[in-house]
């Protein structure tokens, strides 16, 4: 077989002939930069492109779009923003996400329906670890990645450093396709590892130049080739052999074998620039151009029976509910998507949208009138599921609202609703004791987001309102009580004879109840009066919380023919449950969670003091099994140390940690910590 012959075919293209996969001059072969049309495969290819504020991630994709004159639409901090242009004669959208974990959430729900990932990293070895979740959500959902360091003009490391740093956190072998150019201490150019060029960068996004490899480089490039080749070669029988019989490998079955091994998730490559000057981008789009998979790609991975993903909803003022999409087949107004018709479809990126009569497979556009579509799902002529590693995140934070005017608050509640259905990482609950919205989700910067959405989009101003700790109460002793209920003031009277053993009973068994009545002391239709009486008296016990873990035995009493009742034995079931609760020394309970960090293993060993400050307990930690360099570390944590708990953690790991945390069991709080959460609750009441 010819060298790199298995690798050329339309969904491994072949590289371009002249070589010329470098970032020099677009017109040193034609107008275009190529001097024939290789690779192109016809349909809109679509990169998700991530990493953490501060990298350049949203001037990268700027750049990307301007190689060729497209002007993108400016950037958010929050929502995931859609830039189309060309490149090559090549269609493309770019989805730049936010770069605040607090809105991970729009980085999955994007990853679902992208060819490719685009991951900006920092030039700095130690700032390796902000690429982590990134990398992880990559190999997680099985989707090609590009590392591109950027803004190398500022690296203080050689690239080798920053390649080893990102290792650490990536189950692939991390490749560098380019080293760079130094003169005085500063990066002037760099070198392709596969083509063997080199180049130098120019000022003014002005294209860079072709030189010679510099003397002084030429043993680091050499270095650099061969580690690149060696890794190569672990996945190619045939470049194993090139090197074992000492013969130079051509440039154009290396860049197919780059392809192939990229897209089967082999080897992540790692690519240098600066986007904020252009240098490097020409190059970077080169490679995306010949290595990133299309449409057919991501059909396959999710199996081949959706015809459209949806990754981003969102209701806007005037318009209502807009889903933007992703078409994994020719879709037209009015088809039938999931379990209802596509509404009107129209361009996504563009200064101003343009209306669609079709799209077509690969193409990204917003549809309107699509209540139905919802963010980070996959919609087809019947159900489809979503991958396996696409999860709504876990809530990490929560917040307490209400309606500015109480004229809102009916409006605030469908407008809640709507938003839960279009962002998967947020919830909404109501206290039972305060009325209060309870909003829960990624973090304060996610949360407030929310609240600005609701201005903007529904016109409900908000306010923060307390919430009721979710504490509880039980008792530790028997009682035994006798309640009489009569009332005689005109007309009908009021009758009911109870009495009513009361015990605690096991941890978690909640409320139950049981009658021991002979001789029909009381009868037995006034037995569910008595137990929903009891019941009432639960809701608040002494100490003000609910009242939990009781069991409660109706063994006597008695009755009159004439003015006994449900309701008079409701009464006296809810008299005598709240005499009991009293006589029967009650004690507060505090829930306890089991609560999971996942952190990077570099992290772990901070988690110890952050749990014990927290009043937790350690339970140990492992190794994650399905990502390179984190840990799960397990801890027992009341649910009072949660408040602020994000915070922190995102405060000791560069906020890259994440917890998950799950109700284990209620456990006894006693003297002054008890006393505290007591009177703290009796302010909030007051204050309400």
């Amino acid at each position: 077989m010819a060298p790199g012959q298995n690798y050329v075919s339309s969904r491994f293209p072949a590289p371009d002939t002249c070589g010329c996969h470098d970032d020099h001059n677009q017109k040193s072969h034609g107008e275009n930069g190529d001097n024939e049309n290789t690779g192109r495969i016809g349909m809109t290819r679509c990169i998700v492109v991530l990493g953490a504020a501060g990298t350049g991630k949203s001037t990268l994709v700027d750049k990307l779009c301007g190689l060729e004159g497209g002007h993108p639409q400016p950037a958010t901090a929050y929502e995931t923003r859609a830039a189309r242009f060309t490149f090559l004669g090549d269609d493309w959208t770019a989805l730049d996400c936010p770069g605040s974990l607090e809105f991970m959430q729009q980085a999955m729900d994007a990853m679902l329906v992208a060819d490719a990932a685009v991951i900006c990293v920092s030039p700095q070895p130690e700032q390796a670890v902000l690429a982590a979740p990134y990398i992880r959500l990559a190999e997680l959902a099985g989707v090609p990645a590009f590392l591109v360091i950027n803004r190398i003009d500022e690296a203080l490391s050689p690239a080798r450093d920053i390649v080893a740093a990102l290792q650490s956190y990536s189950k692939h072998p991390v490749v560098l396709r380019q080293i760079p150019i130094r003169e005085d201490g500063k990066i002037v150019g760099a070198v392709d590892l596969v083509s063997e060029r080199a180049w130098r960068y120019r000022a003014g996004d002005e294209p860079s130049d072709l030189i010679e490899i510099p003397e002084d480089l030429v043993d680091r490039q050499q270095e650099a080739r061969g580690e690149f080749l060696e890794s190569l070669s672990d996945y190619d029988d045939w470049l194993m052999e090139e090197i074992i019989e000492d013969r130079e490998p051509a440039s154009g079955p290396v860049y197919a074998i780059c392809a192939r091994v990229l897209q089967e998730g082999a080897v992540t490559p790692a690519f240098i620039g600066s986007a904020l000057h252009g240098n490097g981008m020409f190059r970077l789009m080169k490679a995306l151009r010949h290595e990133t998979p299309g449409v057919e790609g991501l059909a396959e991975r999710i199996g081949g029976k959706a015809t459209a993903g949806v990754y981003l909803a969102r209701y806007r003022k005037h318009v209502g509910k807009t889903a933007y999409l992703r078409a994994l087949a020719a879709l037209k107004p009015g088809d039938t998507v999931g379990d209802d018709t596509l509404g009107p479809i129209s361009t996504v990126g563009d200064a101003k949208p343009a209306p669609l009569t079709q799209a077509n497979a690969g193409d990204v556009v917003a549809a309107i009138k699509s209540d139905h579509l919802g963010s980070g799902r996959f919609y087809g002529a019947g159900d489809i599921d979503t991958p396996s590693w696409h999860q709504a995140l876990t809530a990490v934070f929560t917040m307490g609202i209400k309606a500015a005017n109480d004229r809102d608050d009916a409006k605030l509640t469908e407008a809640l609703h709507k938003l839960v259905a279009e962002d998967l990482s947020l919830t909404v609950s109501t206290d039972r004791e305060t009325g209060a919205h309870v909003l829960a989700g990624q973090g304060v910067l996610h949360l407030r987001r929310v609240r600005e959405v609701l201005v903007e989009d529904f016109g409900v101003e908000t306010v923060e309102a307390a919430l009721a700790p979710p504490l509880r109460e039980t008792i530790t002793r028997k009682t035994d009580v006798h309640f009489r209920h009569r009332k005689q003031s005109g007309g009908s009277g009021q009758f009911a004879d109870v009495k009513l053993k009361v015990a605690p009973s096991s941890r978690g068994e909640g409320f139950s109840f049981e009658q021991a009545i002979h001789g029909g002391s009381v009868p037995r239709n006034y037995f569910p009066a008595v137990e929903h009486g009891a019941r009432d008296a639960t809701e608040r016990g002494p100490l003000g919380f609910p009242v939990v873990d009781v069991h409660v035995t109706l063994y006597d009493g008695q009755h009159h023919n004439v003015d006994s009742s449900d309701m008079a034995f409701r009464i006296a079931g809810r008299g005598g449950m709240r005499e009991a609760l009293e006589g029967a020394s009650p004690v507060l309970l505090e829930p306890l969670y089991e609560v999971t960090f996942s952190v990077p293993s570099v992290y772990t060993g901070s988690l110890n003091p952050l749990v014990s400050s927290r009043r937790g307990q350690v339970l140990g930690f492992d190794r994650a099994a399905d990502c390179e360099g984190w840990d799960l570390f397990r801890a027992q944590l009341p649910s009072s140390a949660l408040d602020g708990l994000i915070a922190d953690l995102r405060s000791i790991t560069q906020g890259v940690g994440r917890y998950e945390a799950e109700f284990s069991h209620y456990h006894e709080v006693y003297g002054k910590d008890a006393e505290r959460m007591i009177e703290k609750r009796a302010e909030m009441l007051a204050d309400a």
